[in-house]
């Protein structure tokens, strides 16, 4: 069987012939396979950040938000809606009456400009529990960290992380050194242990202060924005969890479950609902990239239909000469074809490249992200390039079969 590599040849000419035509031909095409790739893959690197974010703070802990949400959904006070109906009480309750507990914090936060000195860094606070340190297993390097004492008197004491320790200090000690945090006072009393990028917070870049302080003196409230509960080792996290809720529905007066104005999650199941929410944004912003691909198909039918026109004549001396309109129809299929793949191979590398690159920049701000580019977004790369070519090709290369070889010779 002769294999007619006229169509291939053909093809070949007319993408040296026209290299800018082909090329902006092929953007659209480019473009839209790339963002495909990069986005998937960014999707993935964010779902094992997530992952490594656990494996890093352990599967032991329960975080208790206020403000309900669904199953699988997030709590209101993640959408950004101001909840107070968690307090530091609910948190001691919950503490003692729960014995699979073996230690709570709770835990509140705002904005800051910490300064000592000359030197002044924009940063923020966190309003914790004494028991803060084996709740998150951290540990203090230089100092101490503040006792229950100062918790309750509300004392003006602070821990700095150790990046803010060394953006005001330097190479200084800063024990005992008086800091201006929003205009306040406070006495420098420990350095937290360095531990980097953790649940997309750099914890050494936060000031931690006595939750009493952080609320009665910097915000002025009475509630709490997050409780974190450590869970003895060997439990039921589930029946745990159903303990937590039936203090929280006693101590808030509900009485059906549909009415909690609070959120109970373990670590594996806010993992979960992260995946879930990472995975819809993934896929939306797939298909948004997706539009760019048709956009491409349609700029490669308009190009393909006028080289048609401008390859009338040369179509109609081939049917003199014998062609069939089956070989037409392949060598403007060929053609089209050809743009696309080129277009998507290229968009495949260069979507390769790029997440490539991200991984690289958020491994070095700390971030514990992963670089994967899945088979699956490959094999959907190439399925949907082919498609785009074909449905692109398909109209031209008919157009194109169906001319009349007199009209066509006879064509100006």
């Amino acid at each position: 069987m002769h294999f007619d590599w006229h169509p291939v040849i053909t093809t070949w000419q007319m993408i040296k012939r026209n290299k800018m035509r082909s090329f902006l031909t092929s953007l659209g095409i480019i473009i839209g396979i790339s963002s495909v790739i990069i986005i998937i893959s960014l999707g993935a690197g964010a779902q094992s950040l997530l992952v490594n974010e656990v494996k890093e703070v352990g599967t032991d802990l329960i975080g208790i938000l206020p403000g309900a949400s669904e199953e699988d959904g997030p709590p209101a006070s993640v959408m950004g809606i101001n909840i107070t109906t968690l307090t530091d009480n609910d948190a001691q309750a919950i503490l003692n009456q729960v014995p699979e507990i073996t230690a709570v914090s709770s835990y509140v936060t705002g904005s800051a400009i910490a300064s000592w000195q000359n030197q002044t860094v924009d940063t923020s606070f966190y309003g914790v529990s004494p028991n803060y340190l084996f709740v998150e297993s951290t540990e203090v390097v230089v100092g101490h960290f503040f006792s229950e004492e100062e918790n309750n008197s509300a004392a003006r004491v602070a821990v700095l992380g150790s990046g803010i320790a060394e953006e005001l200090f330097a190479n200084q000690d800063p024990l005992n050194a008086r800091i201006k945090i929003n205009k306040e006072s406070f006495e420098v009393i420990g350095v937290m242990k360095s531990r980097g990028s953790s649940t997309f917070q750099n914890s050494d870049k936060l000031i931690f202060i006595p939750l009493n302080t952080g609320q009665k003196i910097m915000l002025g409230i009475n509630h709490v924005s997050v409780v974190r509960g450590k869970v003895k080792e060997g439990s039921d996290i589930d029946l745990v969890i159903e303990d937590v809720k039936k203090i929280l529905r006693e101590r808030h007066n509900i009485d059906n479950p549909e009415q909690d104005d609070f959120s109970v999650r373990s670590q594996v199941q806010a993992l979960d609902t992260l995946k879930s929410l990472t995975d819809a944004l993934s896929y939306f912003l797939a298909m948004v990239a997706g539009i760019s691909l048709i956009v491409g198909g349609i700029g490669i039918m308009n190009i393909m239909l006028a080289s048609i026109n401008e390859s009338t004549r040369e179509i109609g001396l081939r049917k003199a000469v014998g062609a069939t309109r089956r070989d037409i129809s392949i060598q403007y299929l060929v053609q089209t074809m050809a743009l696309s793949m080129t277009g998507g191979i290229t968009g495949i590398v260069f979507g390769t490249i790029i997440s490539f690159l991200v991984s690289v920049v958020a491994n070095y701000l700390g971030y514990a992200w992963d670089f994967i580019v899945t088979w699956q977004s490959i094999v959907l790369a190439v399925g949907f390039t082919s498609l785009v070519g074909l449905l692109s090709g398909w109209y031209p290369a008919k157009k194109a079969a169906e001319l009349n070889p007199i009209d066509a010779l006879r064509y100006e």
